[in-house]
């Protein structure tokens, strides 16, 4: 008598496709990281936020480059410590792919390739430039 039939699993070791419908653990994008850390309004709105119970810590210890709310100060600076945090940072130092660099890569314009990295300014050199100006 024959058995139950076998489960078809599409995508079976392609790590790509597995990847793309897991959204349980999904975090901000890159480039949304990246528009949060060049302007200093958004950058300085994130870093003082209001007391908020939901959050944990009370939304008071967030780590911008990760999009990460933690409980403690201490939570937040083992964090900083750790190999995620710091291949985060390093992602958000790369210039971030955009809409007219696709065009031109696709043939409508010249193509300039894009600086190999950017530099990005501390929470204290960007409060220092606003008290200067």
């Amino acid at each position: 008598m024959p058995g139950p039939t076998r489960r078809r699993k599409y995508h079976h070791g392609i790590t790509t496709e597995k990847k793309k419908y897991r959204t349980k653990r999904r975090t901000r994008d890159i480039d949304l990281i990246v528009e949060d850390l060049e302007i200093p309004e958004k950058r300085i709105k994130l870093e003082n936020r209001p007391v908020d119970l939901d959050l944990p810590g009370g939304g008071q210890f967030y780590c911008i480059h990760c999009a990460r709310h933690f409980i403690n100060e201490q939570s937040l600076d083992e964090h900083k410590r750790s190999k995620g945090h710091k291949k985060r940072v390093k992602d958000t130092q790369e210039v971030p792919y955009s809409i007219e660099e696709s065009e031109r890569a696709g043939g409508l314009g010249t193509y300039i390739p894009p600086p190999a990295s950017r530099i990005v300014k501390t929470s204290m050199e960007v409060e220092s430039e606003t008290t200067i100006a």
